[in-house]
């Protein structure tokens, strides 16, 4: 039998016990598991050199080494992540409807967990902790599948994870790490019908794709994230310069990060070549459209595939459209549907933006570096959906849960 189904297999013989946790046993485990990040965070931090050293090795960019890189401070945070899900209300046991039928009949309908959750992401730690904590909390066991890149991180941390389950009530198999390296196991997960109940994808578009296309368990898509923001005549400069370098400057590597900026012909015909040297002293690489490259000395070209791209780096697409419609047009063709932004005074043109834009997250005048967990009141999250089923945007606890109906009868037989 394969790593993969044995581990799920484990995984499935604890939904029995989870469903039965309350939820103090369910925070008990969750601050346990904190405090004992921080406790071994120096062996953490010690197994994280060691996929850092491997990466630099193997020429990953410093943007990507970013998100693979642990220190005390990202510990303490991921640390607190689990705290504040422990903070969170437990949605298991919701009530969401509650009918009486005329034949006597009570319905009630009720959150449950989901069941056994896998989670294939890529090269951020994090994600195992931010992961475990919210599927444990929703009484959910969890199978996830790192990249290789951070295997020696992601290993050291479930081990410091299961050794704080054993001093719980929370079952230890229900925290599952698959350590195969190939690319087989990840087609055995996709195929795992009966032992795991939905699969989660978290990465670039090619592992979202992978997975949507040949998963034949069901599969909650999150996107990869071409964000945009559009910079409309009337955005007050000193407010685009501030929401456009913080939404692709901050943080480049993450998914809310903007990969193309819209820019209207008045405001770039004033105030472009400005804008384009705050960007330069961000060491942030220009591309554009010819009008972009007309006023932009130093900006290279850019072509129809750099606008379909997710950089995760330094590098930003420009281009100049003519109006709203132009700059919608470009949006439905290039976007995935992630998170869209416009800067502008103008009420009307903002509302048309976001109700048009098809997108899980739109904003008027704020970065779209806010579309996050945290930042929406959620606690950590699993992902940022971008499909229009079961959940979209952040997915917070609700997002991973079902529901059950529990009919409540005094003998009714149906006629």
């Amino acid at each position: 039998m394969s790593e993969v189904v044995t581990k799920a297999t484990l995984a499935k013989t604890t939904t029995g016990i989870l469903a039965g946790l309350t939820t103090d046993q369910k925070n008990e485990a969750l601050l346990i598991m904190a405090d004992a990040l921080q406790r071994e965070a120096a062996a953490i931090i010690s197994a994280n050199a060691e996929d850092l050293e491997r990466g630099r090795i193997g020429g990953t960019p410093e943007s990507m080494l970013d998100r693979l890189a642990l220190n005390e401070s990202r510990i303490d945070d991921i640390a607190e992540g689990l705290r504040q899900i422990a903070e969170l209300p437990d949605p298991i046991g919701d009530r969401l409807e509650l009918l009486e039928r005329p034949n006597g009949l009570t319905i009630e309908k009720l959150r449950v967990p989901l069941g056994v959750i896998g989670i294939i992401y890529e090269a951020r730690p994090n994600v195992t902790v931010d992961a475990a904590g919210l599927c444990l909390k929703t009484g959910n066991a969890v199978v996830l599948r790192g990249g290789s890149s951070a295997i020696s991180s992601n290993r050291k941390i479930v081990e410091v994870l299961h050794h704080a389950l054993a001093e719980t009530a929370m079952p230890q198999n229900a925290l599952q790490l698959i350590e195969d390296p190939n690319r087989t196991s990840v087609d055995q997960m996709l195929k795992l019908n009966g032992l795991l109940d939905v699969i989660i994808p978290r990465g670039g578009s090619s592992l979202i794709q992978n997975v949507v296309m040949n998963a034949t368990v069901p599969v909650i898509e999150t996107g990869a994230g071409i964000c945009h923001t559009y910079l409309d005549s009337s955005a007050v400069p000193e407010m685009a310069q501030a929401i456009s370098l913080n939404a692709k400057a901050q943080r480049p590597s993450v998914c809310n990060s903007m990969e193309t900026l819209l820019v209207h012909r008045d405001y770039a015909e004033s105030n472009l070549l400005a804008l384009a040297e705050v960007f330069k002293e961000a060491n942030v690489e220009l591309r554009g459209c010819p009008e972009t490259l007309s006023l932009i000395p130093w900006a290279l070209s850019a072509t129809p595939e750099d606008y379909a791209t997710e950089y995760n780096d330094y590098i930003l697409n420009l281009k100049v459209v003519g109006d709203l419609d132009e700059a919608l047009q470009h949006i439905a063709q290039y976007g995935t549907k992630h998170s869209e932004c416009i800067v502008t005074e103008d009420t009307d043109t903002a509302a048309r933006f976001l109700q048009e834009v098809d997108a899980a997250a739109v904003y008027h005048n704020a970065s779209t570096r806010f579309t996050d967990g945290f930042e929406f009141g959620f606690g950590a999250e699993i992902g940022i959906s971008t499909q229009k089923l079961h959940a979209r945007g952040p997915m917070g606890l609700p997002a991973l849960t079902s529901t059950k109906y529990k009919i409540y009868g005094h003998g009714q037989i149906r006629g």
